[in-house]
């Protein structure tokens, strides 16, 4: 290659550096003819090439597009573009497909338990004796210590505290005995806050007769008319003679004669409770707005009661006798009538999916989803019971509360099988369960089956499948107080004394008055125990049965199989109830061995197939061999006591043959260990 360099008097060297030659012949251009003058230098191409080709950082656009266009440069662009869209393709088809096999998340009222607060027996904060909204703030802390998300406080609302707070004088107030709407407000932030969900108790049913609708209603006034069930009655002799046999579930007639509307109003409770007339529309409205005012609020739920009661039958006819040679004038107690007339009446399921649809409105906040469960005891009519769960395309409660460990006439390993089967093979599948072994309208659980029964009956609640609901003091074991200490005084009706003595104020420590108030007395009276049974003194004791009650919610809470796994009955005879949890594509297995009964022995290796010869011992309400390795040949169970064994497997029970039938599944799904994540297609 030959390049040609122009020279014009040794002054341009085109990008040449100078030499001595040029400096010399500059000094001297006077002398000599400028001349142009053109010489030859031979260059090495390849070295020119490398020179002019070769990238450097900071080079200009334009020489960068130079290079950009070349194929090794465009190609590998290409290639390195191309594998981004495969990888964000595929990584969009891995998202979706997770999502897609992923069963759903745990609500959250399903994956904690629930703890049943009856205020005006919680915590006194202002020394008047009686429980307050700033009381269950002060104590919210022992909510999270019970690792525990979900608060459920019964009625609150304005009432003359006839039926202890039910029959509402003002649904949109706050009883001046808890404190004002200002401190409500104040406890639904400090809850939200701690990141616990909290209940309220809605009564729909019934009023009370203070309640301003009522005295609208009985003076005739515009739409209050026929905001209550008025009907005529017969007046001979002096007495009223009501329009039919209806009894209340208080005793004795449900019809009260109103001196100001001449006309009987219907009442299923008590005289003070007139019943709403459901079948008006501005009835329904006011109670949907109920619902609205405080879910605005920020109430997480409802549990609605007595809602069997909503409707009534129209043509108003007799209620048929049990007894049907009892002469009908001597009926005069509930249970003496079929109550086909005044509970469950066609239309009722269509005002409770009316209540849900009104929730459905505050529930589309993400992460605000609201429950609602239903609170009626159908005792012998578990079908009535599982239609407030509403239907597969329909849906009503989340789930209605079930009494069946309550409502026991007695306890036996049988006994509690039979209470669990009633409820897991009527329940619709695909629907959530749940346990409950208190209430403020039942004898507290170590008065019911006894103390020494207390801690086993806690680890079947926390056990089973679904949610456990807890009333206050049962995690310590609090007893009813002794019937002579309440009387009607404490409440001014009559008909409420019998459920006052599970509802004594709580035990918080062993000073006077358990630590519940700081003023001189407490509106009932505190258990004579709890100097020894009290939230402090348990703390500091490490086999105490609130160390076992926590230790049974942490169990609940890191386990999956305990949260949504498998249930198989094992065994039940007289003593013992054993059953196991499992999901499936994990090997562990818990299995439960609890005596309600006397000391017994089992051969659990005899019964389940394939069982592991020994298991890990995580739990006993007895607090012996925890951690430690027991045998599966042959355990011994002392009265009252409940383990919880730990075992690995790779034949789950609900997959054998002989256990097929006895197992069930709430929220199905399956736990894949080489990706860590549960998924639906099992």
């Amino acid at each position: 290659l030959t390049m040609e360099l122009s020279e014009k008097g040794g002054v341009e060297n085109n990008g040449f550096v100078q030499n001595e030659a040029f400096e010399d012949k500059e000094t001297d251009t006077s002398s000599q003819e400028e001349m142009p003058k053109t010489c030859s230098i031979l260059v090495d191409p390849v070295a020119v090439e490398e020179t002019v080709l070769k990238p450097y950082a900071g080079m200009p656009k334009e020489v960068l597009l130079q290079f950009s266009s070349q194929a090794r440069y465009r190609v590998t662009r290409e290639i390195l573009f191309w594998l981004i869209i495969a990888a964000s393709v595929a990584l969009v088809g891995a998202t979706i497909a997770i999502i897609a096999l992923s069963p759903k998340c745990l609500d959250w009222w399903q994956a904690s338990p629930i703890y049943q607060i009856y205020p005006r027996s919680f915590k006194d904060s202002d020394m008047d004796g009686n429980g307050d909204l700033k009381g269950i703030q002060e104590k919210l802390d022992h909510i999270t210590y019970l690792n525990i998300k979900t608060i459920w406080i019964t009625s609150f609302f304005k009432s003359p505290l006839k039926d202890l707070g039910y029959g509402a004088e003002d649904f949109y107030d706050i009883d001046p005995i808890f404190g004002s709407m200002k401190d409500f407000e104040n406890l639904i932030a400090a809850i939200h806050d701690k990141g616990l969900k909290v209940i309220m108790d809605l009564i729909p049913n019934h009023t009370s007769d203070k309640h301003w609708w009522f005295q609208l209603s009985r003076n005739r006034t515009g739409k209050y008319t026929d905001y209550y069930i008025w009907q005529d009655c017969v007046q001979a002799a002096g007495s009223v003679i009501p329009p039919n046999n209806w009894v209340s579930v208080f005793g004795n007639s449900s019809w009260q004669f109103d001196e100001v509307r001449q006309q009987c109003y219907f009442h299923q409770f008590g005289k003070e409770q007139p019943d709403l007339n459901f079948r008006s529309p501005d009835v329904r409205q006011e109670i949907h707005d109920i619902i609205k005012f405080w879910l605005g609020k920020g109430v997480d739920g409802f549990s609605f009661g007595t809602v069997k009661f909503l409707l009534e039958a129209t043509h108003l006819r007799d209620e048929p006798p049990v007894n049907k040679s009892q002469n009908g004038e001597s009926i005069t107690a509930y249970s003496q009538l079929h109550h086909d007339y005044t509970t469950t009446q066609v239309g009722l399921h269509d005002i409770i999916r009316s209540f849900r649809h009104t929730m459905n409105e505050f529930s589309r906040e993400p992460g605000r989803y609201r429950f609602m469960g239903s609170h009626d005891d159908e005792k012998e009519d578990i079908e009535a019971t599982m239609m407030y769960y509403g239907t597969p395309f329909i849906q009503e409660a989340d789930f209605p509360f079930n009494f069946n460990l309550i409502n026991m006439k007695n306890l036996s390993g049988n006994s509690i099988f039979e209470a669990v089967d009633l409820w897991m093979r009527n329940m619709p599948a695909g629907k959530w369960p749940n346990w409950a072994v208190g209430s403020p309208n039942a004898a507290r659980l170590s008065t019911r089956i006894g103390y020494e029964f207390a801690d086993v009956m806690n680890m079947l609640l926390l056990t089973l499948p679904g949610t456990p609901v807890t009333y206050y003091g049962e995690e310590i074991g609090m007893e009813n107080i002794a019937s002579e200490n309440v009387s009607e005084e404490h409440v001014n009706s009559a008909p409420v004394v019998a459920t006052l003595a599970e509802k004594s104020p709580m035990q918080w420590n062993g000073e006077v008055n358990a630590g519940f108030t700081e003023g001189n007395s407490s509106w009932l009276p505190v258990h004579f125990n709890y100097r020894s049974i009290n939230v402090e003194f348990q703390k500091m004791w490490s086999t105490s049965k609130l160390s076992l009650y926590r230790a049974l919610t942490s169990l609940r809470n890191s386990e999956l199989a305990m949260n949504r796994g498998w249930m198989c009955y094992i065994w039940s005879d007289n003593n013992l109830f054993a059953y196991v949890r499992e999901l499936d594509g994990l090997d562990k297995v818990f299995l439960m061995v609890l005596n309600f009964g006397q000391k017994s022995t089992i051969e659990l290796k005899a019964i389940v197939p394939n069982l592991p010869d020994e298991a890990v011992v995580r739990l006993n309400t007895h607090f012996k061999n925890i951690t430690k390795v027991t045998t599966t040949q042959l355990i011994t169970i002392e009265r009252g006591e409940g383990l919880v064994l730990e075992y690995k497997t790779t034949k789950p029970v609900h997959t054998m043959e002989a256990f097929q039938g006895k197992c069930f599944v709430a929220e199905k799904a399956c736990y894949s260990k080489a990706f860590n994540l549960l998924y639906t297609n099992c």
